[in-house]
């Protein structure tokens, strides 16, 4: 082979090997889909799990938080805080790390029982009062036994509310679209009709126009104290405190691990 043909070969090596390399890095780059739904008590059809698992692992890293789901028959009936702790202790999940961001929706089906846990990023961003409400949207899907339906709704809300920053209420009004939209189209409308009252000059005729300052005024003026009069009230203190409210929720805690976390329980 003479230098000209070396050369073409080796071009031609180059550009094959240049062709192939990002394909291959592609391929080792793909990233696996993590198993976040564990279906335990079977209560899934195949295609749903396969759906929610889609779902929790596109909005997942968005928020670099595992959402987890986890059904079970409870056959040692334990409690349903415990179930999830113990899933966590055992099972160390996290999107970062072993035992790092997640958030965990447990279903005990002996004891229709629910439990919403938010551990390290999820318990900073999904406190308390966050997991109430999310409870609170999907118990009436659990109760029709839209299980799917109610597993998805967990997910994406999750996933909203975790883009709020803490101690701010996600529901808020103000946060929505459609209300921002309305309450910009009525300061535009305010604001249009008084350039258009203006347009049409003002008005400089008033009650003193034709007022001659000089011969007006009082006349007489009579003030007559008649008399005070002054009424007491006992107010009547309670000696007891009262009876409050039960948050409903549950709240939060920590593993046997050590892992704080913050929480929501409930019946379906």
């Amino acid at each position: 082979m003479n230098k000209r043909g070396v050369t073409t070969f080796l071009l031609l090596t180059l550009v094959a090997l240049w062709m192939l390399t990002p394909l291959t890095a592609w391929a080792e780059q793909t990233p696996t889909e993590k198993k976040l739904i564990y279906d335990e008590a079977d209560i899934l059809y195949p295609e749903y799990i396969e759906d929610l698992n889609a779902l929790a692992n596109e909005y997942g890293p968005k928020r670099e938080t595992d959402f987890i789901v986890f059904t079970t028959d409870n056959p040692e009936d334990e409690d349903v805080v415990k179930l999830t702790e113990d899933f966590y202790d055992e099972r160390a999940p996290g999107y970062d790390k072993a035992h790092g961001n997640a958030v965990i929706l447990t279903l005990d089906m002996r004891n229709r029982d629910l439990y919403l846990a938010g551990f390290y990023k999820g318990e900073k961003y999904l406190d308390d009062s966050r997991l109430d409400k999310i409870r609170n949207k999907i118990a009436p899907l659990l109760t029709a036994g839209d299980y799917h339906g109610a597993f998805a709704e967990y997910i994406r809300t999750s996933y909203r509310y975790m883009g709020f920053r803490p101690g701010v209420n996600p529901d808020n009004l103000l946060f929505n679209t459609a209300i921002q939209l309305v309450i910009a189209l009525v300061i535009g409308g305010v604001v249009v009709g008084i350039m258009a009252f203006r347009s049409g000059g003002r008005v400089t005729v008033n009650n003193r126009t034709y007022e001659d300052s000089g011969d007006s005024g009082v006349i007489w003026r009579q003030d007559n104290y008649l008399r005070t009069t002054v009424t007491k009230t006992k107010i009547e203190s309670s000696s007891s405190g009262g009876g409050g409210g039960s948050s409903g929720g549950g709240g939060g805690g920590t593993t046997g691990g050590g892992h704080s976390h913050s929480g929501s329980r409930g019946s379906f």
